[in-house]
């Protein structure tokens, strides 16, 4: 059995995240010692690290719910969690490709910046007038 802040040490995972993911479903709620102490058991360990990693990786909680439910039928096929996968990977791509023009426009605001006080500093001119960005973002 694991206190709280052993499985938080354990896993990486702060021990209010370990405590809303209780709220959410995602871990079962633990039993309690005399002192009323969570008491967390073996197995939670394995799924907090699966919950953490999946959440590095931006799966949402309800695609993790989803996940952990199919882990729970490990006879049934893969194609479910597959395609859980790729609509994460999909979801990441958008995000990337969001990100690809403001990571320009920002290098473009950022290396314009050659004067020596704050009145002629191109950044703040550029953030405050947006007609001076190179594109829509």
């Amino acid at each position: 059995m694991l206190t709280i802040g052993e499985l938080s040490r354990a896993t990486g995972v702060k021990v209010p995240t370990i405590r809303y993911y209780e709220q959410m479903g995602l871990i079962v709620a633990p039993s309690r010692s005399d002192g009323n102490q969570r008491r967390y058991e073996p197995g939670e360990r394995e799924r907090l690290s699966f919950i953490k990693h999946a959440r590095d990786l931006g799966f949402t909680i309800e695609a993790i719910r989803e996940l952990i439910e199919l882990s729970g039928h490990p006879e049934h096929p893969c194609a479910d969690a597959d395609s859980i996968a790729v609509r994460q990977l999909q979801i990441v791509r958008e995000k990337i490709a969001k990100l690809r023009p403001l990571e320009r426009e920002l290098e473009r605001i950022a290396t314009r910046c050659h004067g020596d006080h704050v009145k002629d500093c191109y950044v703040i001119q550029s953030l405050a007038n947006h007609e001076m960005c190179s594109n829509e973002h």
